[in-house]
């Protein structure tokens, strides 16, 4: 056996054991929280929306004052794969925010607390039962198992580890990648296993042959949508000023409620929660809105994210961006240009709009690809994602940069 088999070899069974787990906890938390959304929002009347989403702001402010796992903790400042490790006595307040945040349906996704829970358990039990393992190979079996769960696919994981640096010298890529995309089929599979209904692809028409118009219409959608991630992201750390001008956390994670409940009211429910059911209603009956209302909506939902980002909910930004880069794409297909094929539309604008929220160029193009539904969408999408990269590369991403030490 050769030293690189002999490293990995004692990786197998704990990668597996947190990509399990970390399915587990999302699966559950979802499920759960599934459960309450049905019965929280069965009536349909527009004041309903502003009561549920002002109690989940107040529930949440509770939560994130008083349970531990959130004192100076600011999840504006973080990215997808967030910080260091928090302590275990953490993971129960982050799941009960998570919770409130996807049944009262709030404008974030489940990404964010999801891997901070997931990364706290793997790093403070894996310490504890395995020390001689570093914490960083924790982070990464955690964090991977993770995103394998969510997309219920191991690739975006693989996907997003290949974009990070190598620490490990002149080992092979796969080297460094076996455990983590191991951790992350494994939380894929539990997935299949635990929830089998969970689907991404969105239901529209089989994207056909690839031509040369599709690559410029796609381009064309990638980089409006882009644009409008950019336009948040220029705002974010705008919003987030703003309110935090309200220094106690409990009324101010009220007021967003308040906020996210009128916003609910103008764009229809259709732009709240974390956007994934939704993005499949509009894809698959595109007709349904007019391009006024798509309009809106896409506004709407950018104002959502905006604000429930800013005022402290806990719960990730890629799920929602996908959910406007989609409406983008609905909205593109409508219009009187070259006939551009809805699962294209939809794929580009999801991609082009991740690319901004996420700086994340290989993530981008798996959702946009995952979306559409097809691998004919391939070609296409990575010729038709150089116009959004360029535009975003290089610039700030979309979180707050945290006051240096002692200064607030």
């Amino acid at each position: 056996m050769t030293a690189a088999a002999r490293r990995l070899l004692p990786l197998v069974l704990p990668a597996l054991a947190v990509g399990v787990v970390s399915a587990v906890v999302l699966v559950g938390v979802s499920a759960l929280a599934g459960q309450v959304e049905h019965v929280l929002w069965k009536p349909q009347q527009a004041w309903w929306t502003v009561v549920v989403l002002t109690a989940g702001g107040l529930l949440s402010g509770l939560i994130i004052r008083y349970v531990p796992g959130h004192a100076g903790h600011d999840p504006a400042t973080e990215n997808l794969g967030g910080g260091a490790p928090l302590p275990l006595s953490t993971v129960p307040g982050l799941l009960a925010a998570l919770f409130v945040t996807l049944a009262f349906g709030v404008s974030l996704g489940p990404e964010a607390p999801t891997i901070a829970a997931n990364v706290a358990l793997a790093a403070g039990l894996g310490r504890r039962l395995l020390p001689k393992v570093p914490v960083a190979v924790w982070v990464g079996l955690a964090l991977c198992g993770t995103l394998g769960a969510m997309f219920a696919t191991p690739i975006a994981a693989a996907l997003l580890l290949s974009e990070q640096p190598s620490r490990e010298g002149d080992a092979p890529l796969w080297d460094r990648m076996a455990a983590p995309v191991l951790a992350a089929a494994a939380g894929a599979l539990t997935v299949h296993f635990l929830s089998p209904g969970m689907e991404f692809a969105l239901d529209v028409p089989a994207y056909g042959t690839p031509g040369l118009v599709d690559v410029v219409t796609a381009a064309v959608v990638a980089a409006v949508a882009c644009l409008i991630g950019m336009g948040m992201v220029y705002l974010f750390p705008r919003f987030h000023r703003i309110a935090h001008s309200v220094r106690n956390t409990v009324l101010l994670l009220t007021l967003g409620g308040l906020v996210l409940g009128l916003l609910g009211v103008i764009g229809g429910r259709i732009t709240l929660f974390k956007g994934l059911e939704q993005m499949q209603e509009l894809a698959s009956d595109p007709d349904a809105h007019s391009m006024g209302q798509l309009v809106v909506i896409i506004v709407v939902k950018c104002v959502a994210l905006l604000v429930a980002a800013s005022v402290g909910f806990r719960g990730g930004r890629i799920f929602p961006s996908a959910f406007i880069g989609v409406a983008v794409g609905v909205l593109a297909a409508a219009l009187p240009w070259p006939d551009m094929p809805l699962a294209l539309a939809v794929s580009a604008g999801a991609m082009g709009a991740c690319v901004a929220v996420s700086r994340s160029g290989w993530l981008s193009l798996f959702l946009g690809v995952v979306l559409g539904g097809s691998v004919a969408l391939v070609p296409v999408l990575c010729v038709a994602i150089l116009p959004a990269w360029l535009i975003a590369t290089g610039r700030p991403e979309m979180r707050v940069t945290p006051p240096a030490a002692g200064t607030g």
